[in-house]
């Protein structure tokens, strides 16, 4: 899209759809484009920031439905699956046995707490991510609720520097 004057100057409802590549809550967007204009990008990453605890829990499963699973990455040709695809990017040279404990951390993970795996994914091979999914399970719900909101968090802002760095 560009740099924070071009995201001040878009339309509101274009730029709630810019921002929904990055967390896919249409009340999310809407409070962040209500804050307009932003000075600078960390004004921007402290409002989504700040939108992003106001999330309710059903909201938080609606940003988790919008994420693949670790592991596997989606093919559409949306923004955000190319964006999904780098982030899960460690995983690229993954051995099969490792692909495999990583499909079966995430299936106990979802037995366990009833919703995918969410992790920023960047920068972390899969033998991270794998023991991250691991450790994880030993979370109460309101621990892992907690973790779950933190990555979410992260996952937008790093999507919302992406969407400021792209040409419109």
């Amino acid at each position: 899209m560009g740099r924070i004057e071009e995201f001040n100057a878009l339309a509101a409802q274009r730029a709630e759809d810019e921002l929904a590549a990055c967390c896919a809550v249409p009340r999310w967007a809407r409070e962040i484009v209500a804050g307009r204009p932003y000075q600078n990008l960390a004004a921007l990453l402290a409002a989504a920031d700040a939108a992003s605890a106001r999330l309710t829990w059903p909201e938080v499963e609606q940003a988790l439905a919008a994420h693949p699973r670790i592991g596997q990455r989606p093919v559409g040709q949306r923004r955000e699956d190319g964006w999904s695809r780098g982030e899960q990017s460690g995983l690229d040279a993954s051995s099969g046995r490792t692909r495999a404990a990583i499909a079966e951390a995430n299936e106990e993970y979802e037995r366990r707490f009833g919703h995918l795996f969410l992790i920023c994914a960047t920068g972390r091979s899969d033998v991270e991510l794998l023991a991250a999914a691991r450790a994880r399970l030993a979370h109460d719900e309101a621990t892992e609720r907690a973790v779950i909101r933190d990555e979410l968090t992260k996952i937008a802002a790093l999507r919302i520097r992406k969407l400021l760095d792209e040409p419109a």
